[in-house]
């Protein structure tokens, strides 16, 4: 885990919960409309395999998405996440709602986003996470920035933190080598 310090490997190491933004960290940002008005969005085959196998770790993962898409529903629930808030400006609410359900503090989640409507969550989880292409006021307050870019294996870069952290990875990689 090189260029991490040891304090964020410290706050990965405590969590149960990763929440995700969609537009800017799972897809590039970019919107992509026909002229029926039908949106699509491009999600990284990397991120999703992270995800899946940070799952299997027993972490949980939730996305929040200030958007509503139909896309995102459908890829969402083609990776087991069970917590899929869209539509929600206000992330504070769906924020409070999981851990709620949860039953965890918000020390043990972390948060990954791209904008200022993540700086909320942002400042009350236990770790903050912006993509490398993030806006410059939510890479100043996260505790640490990917090396790749929202939609580019970003998350899966987060994953695998997550997973080198707790001491998980090294299992899943001996799980693919046997």
């Amino acid at each position: 885990m090189a260029g991490v310090s040891l304090q964020t490997r410290e706050k990965a190491k405590q969590l149960k919960l990763l929440i995700l933004d969609v537009d800017g960290v799972l897809t590039d940002g970019k919107l992509f409309f026909d002229d029926q008005g039908k949106e699509y969005k491009s999600f990284h085959a990397r991120d999703g395999h992270g995800i899946k196998l940070l799952q299997q770790t027993g972490v949980k993962v939730a996305v929040i998405s200030g958007r509503k898409s139909n896309s995102v529903a459908l890829r969402m629930k083609s990776l087991g996440i069970e917590y899929v808030y869209q539509g929600h400006e206000d992330k504070i609410g769906a924020f409070d709602e999981i851990i709620r359900e949860m039953g965890i503090h918000a020390n043990q989640a972390a948060h990954v986003g791209d904008d200022l409507l993540d700086l909320p969550v942002m400042t009350r989880v236990g770790l903050a996470i912006a993509v490398a292409d993030a806006h410059g006021v939510v890479r100043q307050h996260a505790d640490w920035v990917t090396s790749l870019a929202g939609g580019q294996g970003a998350v899966r870069e987060v994953c695998d933190l997550i997973m080198q952290a707790q001491g998980t990875f090294a299992v899943i990689v001996d799980n693919y080598l046997t």
